[in-house]
């Protein structure tokens, strides 16, 4: 509220010379105040209005008050409205508003301003809106924004015309919220498209431009907004400035921001000071930052400790990040509690992290619905998951709906799955699609079935042609690599066999290594292949028997004809039987006769 009304200071009237060389200590303000004194006991009204208002400023009300009144009595009209603030403060409002009427009547634009906040705090919108009005109309900042906060109140479109009369003359608070509702415009334009069907000016800029004078005024959320728009642009040393400023002022959101800015800068000590602060004021999200760095410490106590103060200041995700911790630690009892609270109260990762504990535990009953729920709160782990829950109990109909949710949300493993479908349904081409997403993800698997697919279609190799042939790389050899390369059994094994094709045997060598070392039987199998024909026989053995101990049918009729060739017919009849049993059928028949020969050759 203006305390001075209209006259700010005797000053402005032009009766007293302001001294050129006022004293920096105050003493030049003593003298103008022991001279306004003067004529005021002399009976000049307008000294009287001032020294009164000096007074009041003071907190020396018993001192201002007959000034004050002596002067509204002579029909000035700032008196009028400092003694209506006068007696407000001293608890007499009704007292006041009959001043405040008096001064706003006779057009004092602060008596207006205070005269309508009466009226509203005592309901009587229709009565605050003409006085507020009235004061807003003469240019008074104060009326201009209490008016704009009424009929935003009521829903009124010309609420943001007062809000930006107020904020143009300097009202922080005004330009504070004409940004804020700015960025809600821009926003629904941004989702629904401006209502005219004509392109409107983008808000972003001006907003901005809000939040900078509201901040440079010291608005702490302002600052705060201000550092978050420069963020997200990457202008990350001028947002830290600004998060600083709001910070120092005591916003905690804009400590706790700071703390990220500060750790993704490689200040984890600085972070963790901010966050300290921001969390000491309240800021659960700083707490649940402090937790998490040090549980990434060790220092589990300490925590679990922020962990639960996120809780206790109403952030869910302390419950959720509890869970975390105790289910690392093995305390599941524990980590299904946290889970459960963080979940009832809409946490949806906590819903899928729960699910997924009570699915570990034969529980699939209990998970499901919490799956669900997750799911539907846009959770893609939870969707995916219950699509691998639904594919577990067979039903594939009902599980492809969800993979393709998780899949069009981004989920590699999700993308797999539907590609696995839709090759399983023949629709090929919606199967490459997705399987290029999945693959492009870096899924190994993904994209061996991509290659496998491409390969499918490739022409068939052309007749042997007389001159040096030029091979170039086809787009499914490259997929084949690329799973080779992230381990990928089969597809070592592929690019193996492309490589031999080429006549490149050591590279074939090389990934047939890789494969049978990694567990593959055919790797070894085709490993034992190529080191018999460069004539390292007892080497090609060594793999053939592990891919013959891994069910291998082929590599075991290799042994059984190596060790007959050797004359160690007994243990050739082995390997014969061994390949009888393993398949498939061509193997099992010639390796029957290989074993009936042995046999003949034994009894003999």
């Amino acid at each position: 509220m203006d305390v001075m009304g209209d006259k700010a200071t005797l000053l402005d009237t032009g009766r007293f010379v302001q001294p050129s060389d006022r004293d920096e200590t105050g003493d030049g303000e003593a003298v103008d105040e022991a001279r306004t004194r003067l004529a005021a006991q002399a009976g000049d009204v307008e000294a009287m209005s001032v020294l009164g208002a000096m007074l009041l400023r003071r907190g020396d009300l018993d001192g201002a008050e007959p000034l004050l009144r002596a002067a509204t009595a002579e029909g000035d009209r700032a008196a009028a409205n400092n003694l209506g603030v006068l007696l407000h403060q001293r608890g007499y409002t009704d007292d006041a508003a009959g001043w405040w009427r008096i001064a706003a009547v006779a057009g004092s634009a602060a008596a207006a301003h205070a005269l309508g906040r009466y009226h509203r705090e005592r309901g009587d919108e229709p009565a605050a809106e003409y006085w507020l009005r009235q004061s807003a109309e003469q240019g008074h900042a104060l009326g201009a924004y209490a008016l704009a906060d009424l009929l935003e109140h009521r829903g009124d479109s010309d609420a943001e015309q007062w809000m930006r009369s107020a904020a143009e003359r300097g009202h922080r608070e005004a330009a504070y919220r004409l940004a804020r509702a700015l960025d809600r415009q821009t926003q629904h334009e941004d989702e629904y498209g401006s209502d005219n069907g004509v392109d409107a000016p983008p808000a972003g800029g001006e907003a901005e431009q809000w939040y900078r004078q509201a901040a440079a005024r010291g608005h702490q959320r302002a600052a705060l907004q201000l550092g978050a728009i420069l963020e997200r642009r990457g202008e990350l040393k001028e947002a830290g400035r600004w998060y600083l400023t709001s910070a120092k002022d005591g916003e905690a959101r804009a400590a706790c921001a700071l703390g990220f800015l500060l750790r993704d800068a490689g200040d984890t000590e600085s972070a963790a000071v901010w966050w300290l602060r921001a969390a000491q004021d309240g800021d659960g999200n700083a707490a649940n930052a402090l937790g998490a760095l040090h549980a990434e410490r060790g220092e589990t106590q300490t925590a679990e400790r922020w962990y639960r103060a996120a809780m206790d200041a109403g952030d869910v995700n302390g419950a959720y990040n509890l869970g975390l911790l105790c289910a690392e630690q093995a305390r599941t009892a524990q980590a299904e509690q946290w889970y459960r609270r963080a979940a009832y109260a809409g946490h949806r990762e906590a819903a899928n992290a729960l699910a997924v504990l009570l699915l570990q535990g034969g529980d699939a009953t209990g998970a499901e619905p919490w799956f669900s729920k997750a799911a539907e709160a846009g959770s893609v782990d939870a969707a995916f998951n219950l699509g691998i829950l639904f594919a577990g109990r067979g039903e594939e109909g009902v599980a492809l709906p969800w993979y393709e949710r998780a899949a069009a949300a981004g989920h590699t493993e999700a993308a797999l799955q539907v590609g696995i479908a839709r090759l399983r349904d023949g629709d090929e081409r919606e199967a490459e699609r997705h399987l290029r997403c999945a693959a492009g993800g870096g899924s190994a698997e993904a994209a061996y079935r991509l290659a496998s697919v491409l390969d499918s279609r490739r022409p068939p190799a052309p007749a042997h042609e007389l001159g040096e042939q030029v091979h170039e790389k086809t787009e499914c050899e490259e997929w084949y690599e690329r799973a080779a390369s992230q381990g990928h059994r089969r597809a070592q094994v592929r690019v193996g066999m492309l490589a031999a094709a080429r006549g490149d045997v050591v590279e074939a060598a090389r990934w047939y290594r890789s494969a049978a070392e990694a567990g593959s039987r055919n790797g070894a199998f085709n490993l034992g292949l190529l080191l018999a024909r460069e004539g390292s026989e007892p080497e090609a053995a060594v793999w053939w028997a592990r891919a013959a101990d891994a069910g291998h049918g082929r590599a075991a009729l290799r042994l059984a004809l190596v060790y007959a060739r050797r004359g160690e017919l007994a243990e050739g009849q082995r390997w014969a039987d061994r390949a009888v049993t393993l398949g498939p059928g061509e193997v099992s028949e010639r390796a029957a006769r290989l074993r009936d020969a042995l046999r003949q050759e034994l009894t003999a």
